[in-house]
């Protein structure tokens, strides 16, 4: 997932070298560093040379705190996990804290953002993917929505100008309450993209409006104003409200199409399966 493991252990250099190798953490013991030589290093240096390290053995509570800072100050989002009262300070400072339900104490449950009910380190692995599901759909909800009300602005707009009531106020009600409510909130249920614990983090500074989304967003405003432009404007000689009608229904029928479109922004929709979403 792009997520770089960090041991801390009071443990015994040579025991946290031992096993950081079985994991892949390091490949060797000069990735790892105690507490005693942390307290021979500067703030400064350690800053500089924090990205050295991935083991860090017989450390005290101020060195956790320090090692947090460091990868704070290089600008990355830092987790920090623990269940005993030594490891709270680290974890109230880290950007997500994460406690240990079952053998965690008080103090660290209290101050940590996400509780492992299971103790399993694994389970943050599963919390990863699931929150960037929620992201990922979150994204697509807002290009959905944006996507709606902009095509509702373009059609009023397009209305005052030329001196037509394209849609009432009643319709547009009747779109943002009910025609846009359900395609939104079935769009939460999408599962997550197959490539998704292979993407990097998103970091703090992604943007939502990327090149793809503004692209995506300007196109289907235009496709979707100009098919409901047409409807109208062929049917208006049979009369106002039946162009009207057949406009509305047009933008409806639009954005459901545009819906399923939005499910996933990763992905084509025929890898993802026409039928995976079954709300």
């Amino acid at each position: 997932a792009g997520i770089r493991p960090i041991m801390i252990t009071g443990d015994h250099k040579d025991t946290a070298v031992a096993i950081a190798k079985q994991l892949g953490i390091i490949k060797d013991a000069s990735e790892a560093i105690t507490g005693s030589q942390l307290n021979e290093i500067s703030d400064s240096d350690l800053d500089k040379e924090i990205e050295k390290y991935s083991v860090y053995a017989r450390v005290q509570p101020e060195h956790k705190v320090r090692i947090v800072d460091a990868w704070k100050k290089k600008g990355k989002i830092t987790a920090m996990t623990g269940d005993g009262v030594n490891d709270a300070p680290s974890i109230k400072r880290a950007d997500i804290g994460v406690g240990m339900g079952i053998t965690g104490t008080d103090v660290t449950k209290n101050v940590a953002d996400m509780v492992l009910a299971d103790d399993n380190f694994a389970t943050i692995v599963s919390a990863v993917e699931e929150g960037r599901r929620i992201y990922d759909n979150v994204i697509s909800n807002i290009l959905y929505n944006l996507s709606s009300n902009f095509t509702e602005i373009a059609i009023i707009l397009f209305g005052l100008f030329t001196g037509n009531t394209i849609i009432s106020a009643i319709h547009v009600l009747y779109i943002d309450l009910v025609a846009d409510t359900i395609p939104s909130i079935t769009l939460a249920f999408e599962k997550s993209s197959k490539g998704t614990m292979k993407r990097k983090p998103n970091g703090l500074n992604k943007r939502i409006f990327t090149r793809f989304f503004s692209a995506f967003l300007i196109v289907s405003v235009i496709l979707e104003t100009l098919i409901s432009l047409i409807v109208y404007h062929h049917f208006k000689a049979d009369g106002i409200l039946l162009a009207q009608t057949l406009a509305l229904l047009s933008i409806i029928i639009n954005e459901f199409v545009f819906a399923y479109n939005c499910r996933s922004l990763k992905e084509r929709i025929s890898k993802r399966g026409f039928f995976s979403n079954k709300y």
